[in-house]
């Protein structure tokens, strides 16, 4: 597996969309993308387990989780040299690794650890838990939103990552990210 997980050098920052589930990192994402008039790299994960569920109604196991990682990497990568100013990831490595431990008893594949720490994003957008939390086939921790969060945020801090928390409505998360995002660019 480790083999498959470079990212690919870019001279562009790369922001990562980062939190728990419907915590509108999509939404903002491709919000982002549209504002800066770049790329942004879909979720992998999302269309590889609703296929999943659709066809083995089965839920994420410990043996996908390197599938997702080099998926997610791979979108990254293609994206990574498509893309002008900045590069938009709706959710990355670290977010299958913080997924993986609070869903497997605070396990993680040793390679995902591992390749967690070696990859470089400029910024983590830290999005709240103060929107609806929307049922789908794949969203399973409802009453768990204020556990997760925490998990996220004590993960970037353990890591020492910069990151915004990004709270309000679509719009007012859209105005805070473009107003760090701003001077980010400017260093460019």
């Amino acid at each position: 597996m480790e083999k498959n997980l470079r990212q690919t050098h870019s001279h562009i920052p790369r922001v990562v969309l980062y939190g728990p589930e419907s915590s509108g990192k999509t939404t903002l994402a491709e919000a982002l993308a549209q504002h800066y008039q770049t790329e942004w790299v879909e979720e992998f994960a999302r269309d590889y387990l609703q296929k999943k569920w659709e066809e083995q109604q089965a839920v994420c196991g410990l043996e996908d989780l390197p599938i997702i990682v080099e998926g997610q990497l791979e979108r990254e990568n293609q994206k990574a040299a498509q893309a002008h100013k900045v590069l938009f990831c709706d959710t990355n490595v670290l977010v299958t690794r913080v997924w993986s431990e609070t869903h497997f008893d605070g396990h993680c594949d040793p390679a995902i650890l591992e390749v967690s720490k070696k990859l470089n994003y400029d910024l983590y957008l830290l999005t709240g838990i103060d929107v609806p939390w929307v049922k789908d086939d794949l969203r399973d921790r409802p009453n768990d939103r204020q556990s997760m969060f925490d998990h996220f945020k004590r993960t970037l801090d353990e890591m020492q990552k910069k990151y915004l928390i990004l709270e309000g409505n679509p719009v007012a998360r859209l105005n805070k990210a473009i107003a760090f995002i701003d001077p980010l660019l400017k260093m460019q």
